[in-house]
């Protein structure tokens, strides 16, 4: 694979026993739409995770509990340092196990996306790990 080198970080996991999978698809998806719109809003969010916009304000009010993030009324909801990097390791695990389920077991790449999402949030670090070797060329 071209890319393998793109996925090599280590894992500095704070999201595996601290965030939720709501609050963690939360976080990748701040990330998606800023990466496809140049911002997130609340309107976005609601619209691209099929939630009510009263439902994001709670997710918004836990992640800056949390220090993740920054929203003022009306505007972009920002990530901080920390935020940034918790959901920046969540997408790098998704597109690790979206191409381990497309490339090295032959998932349909629609299965794959639908799939990865899904199981992203649950597996352990030590699986994790095995998996991004067979996707870096490891035995």
């Amino acid at each position: 694979m071209e890319d393998a080198h793109k996925y090599a970080s280590p894992y500095p996991r704070m999201i595996e026993t601290t965030l939720s999978e709501s609050l963690e698809m939360y976080l990748e998806t701040i990330v998606r739409l800023e990466r496809r719109d140049g911002k997130a809003r609340v309107t976005d969010m609601a619209r691209e995770l099929g939630v009510s916009k009263p439902s994001v304000h709670i997710a918004l009010h836990e992640l800056e509990n949390r220090g993740l993030a920054e929203h003022e009324p009306y505007g972009a909801i920002l990530l901080t340092p920390a935020g940034r990097s918790a959901a920046e390791e969540i997408a790098r695990r998704h597109g690790i196990l979206t191409e381990y389920l497309s490339r090295v077991l032959g998932v349909s790449p629609e299965t794959a996306e639908r799939d990865a999402c899904r199981i992203e949030h649950y597996l352990s670090r030590e699986t994790m790990e095995r998996i991004e070797e067979k996707v870096n060329g490891g035995q």
